[in-house]
């Protein structure tokens, strides 16, 4: 019966090769359920032959010219563009997020390949000049080897181009295990980067689960990981690699809340809020999951849930479709499940999204946009990632009051505020304790001439992906400091002192 279903190959060497594996699982499309194909979970000999191909590629990519590395990221962008809509079309047929919102999702990871192609600029070290007589000192910032990449299902395309186009612009080798939920448009993008030029070995991809997590973490030729996902299994990555000596930056679980103060442009906030709650069926690590109604704005709920009536629930693939399936049946059961005890807890349930009516694909992973109201720390849908399209309000009666509700909860992945008021909104980004703000912006992820800084909870490790930080989370410096003597120079005789003068 599986003889028909394709397989999704593995990336050893340069060479798409079929493993050997006898656990394999299926990849299925979550608005029919029809599998689309099946992946394997690598053998510890194939992560082992990935790894060992790295480490041999890295020995002359490390010397490759970095305006010929940039050059090859410049060709990757142009290839990207180029397929957007194949690309696109792969991703909702696996993922089921909308097509205009894959295309958002291949776009946002594009815009970190561009990046990339200005490495020249990026990795520079410094110099000073005579800092003692004759003596100068300056740094180089160097690739570290082999480095490893573990991505989500929930951006397919957009995470994996944060990690591996700027570790390979920096000069490192690359590992990628993507989700094996949905590879597919993952290792298409793989193919377009070997097309692009990445040398045979530079990037290679295993499939798997828990077992190739750890041999990423314990390979001792592993050099640095960089993790995206759950924060159970990114606390699990973060000390097991550590522990191993690794570098390792985790971006890890959220709850992400926003403020909205009662002189908020409603309009504007109330399309906003919906979009950002409900957008690719709440799954995505910055959705907006949680809003605190400031004043008088606590009297907006009917109006905002009027606003979430109108999402239109369909497959992903269907013009005009808003909120899409979630990724798995066993995902829908679990959001289905946190509603239930979302009212058995004591929490307001405004809309309803369970079992929606979605004509023709009957079998689909849906659940609607769903509000509960009057909720409360300590309820579990306050205190849990729900990872759907589920939208928690609560109130204050202060500005104040709202800050210190949101410093409470342990996750500090982003933030937002609704104001027209400067001073509210300056009071906001310096009181609250979470790493990335938004001002009348409700998912505020930077462009990747910045970095993502999630923080507290939501993230382990000290730099962050894409941007500058992640420039140095991928090299290491090389501090230098020579003199240079000519036949004039007059010794000076033996020095015992550790003065450079």
């Amino acid at each position: 019966m599986t003889a028909n279903i394709p397989t999704v190959k593995l990336l050893i060497n340069g060479q798409f090769v079929e493993s050997k594996s006898t656990q394999w699982r299926p990849v299925v499309n979550p608005a029919t359920q029809e599998v689309l194909a099946r992946v394997p979970f690598a053998t510890p000999d194939e992560i082992n032959a990935a790894i060992a191909s790295g480490k041999e590629a890295f020995k002359t990519w490390r010397k490759t010219a970095i305006g010929a590395r940039a050059r090859i990221f410049l060709k990757y962008q142009q290839l990207i563009r180029e397929n957007m809509a194949e690309l696109a079309a792969i991703l909702t047929a696996e993922q089921g997020k909308t097509l205009p919102d894959a295309e958002g999702d291949v776009f946002r990871g594009l815009e970190v390949v561009e990046h990339a192609a200005g490495i020249g600029n990026l990795q520079l070290g410094e110099l000073a000049n005579n800092v003692a007589g004759g003596v100068d000192t300056y740094t180089l910032l160097q690739p570290l080897g082999v480095c490893a990449g573990i991505t989500p299902f929930n951006f397919p395309a957009m995470i994996p181009l944060w990690m591996f186009p700027m570790a390979i612009a920096t000069g490192n080798t690359f590992v990628l295990k993507p989700s094996e939920q949905d590879p597919m448009v993952t290792m298409r993008l793989c193919e377009l980067a070997l097309q692009a030029g990445i040398p045979p070995g530079v990037l290679n991809v295993v499939h798997g689960g828990e077992d190739a997590v750890n041999a990423l973490c314990d390979h001792p030729d592993i050099k640095a990981i960089s993790f995206v996902g759950s924060t159970k299994v990114g606390t699990h990555v973060y000390n097991r690699a550590s522990l191993n000596g690794k570098r390792v930056q985790c971006m890890m679980g959220a709850k992400n809340h926003a403020i909205v103060m009662p002189d908020a442009n409603k309009e504007q906030t109330l399309n906003a809020i919906a979009g950002a709650a409900f957008g690719a069926a709440g799954q995505r690590c910055m959705a907006l999951s949680v809003v605190v109604l400031v004043g008088e704005a606590r009297q907006w709920v009917d109006e905002l849930t009027e606003k979430a009536k109108t999402l239109k629930v369909n497959a992903g693939t269907e013009k005009g479709t808003d909120v899409g399936p979630l990724v798995s049946c066993a995902a829908r059961e679990r959001v289905e499940g946190l509603i239930e005890r979302g009212v058995a807890e004591g929490a307001t349930l405004v809309l309803d999204g369970r079992q929606p009516q979605v004509p023709g694909y009957e079998q689909g992973n849906f659940v609607g946009p769903t509000i509960f109201n009057g909720v409360q720390p300590g309820m579990s849908i306050y205190d849990q990632e729900i990872f759907g399209p589920v939208l928690c309000l609560a109130g204050a009666a202060t500005l104040d009051e709202a800050i210190e509700l949101i410093n409470r909860n342990p996750n500090g992945n982003g933030t937002a505020i609704f104001t027209q008021s400067g001073a509210a909104a300056r009071k906001f980004q310096e009181d609250i304790d979470v790493g990335q703000i938004g001002i009348n912006v409700p998912i505020p992820v930077p462009v990747p001439i910045f970095s993502f800084t999630g923080s507290r909870a939501s993230k382990l490790g000290d730099l962050g992906p894409y941007g500058k930080q992640v420039v140095m989370f991928y090299t290491q410096t090389k501090t230098i400091t020579s003199r240079w003597f000519d036949d004039s120079t007059v010794s000076q005789g033996v020095n015992t002192t550790i003065s450079l003068k």
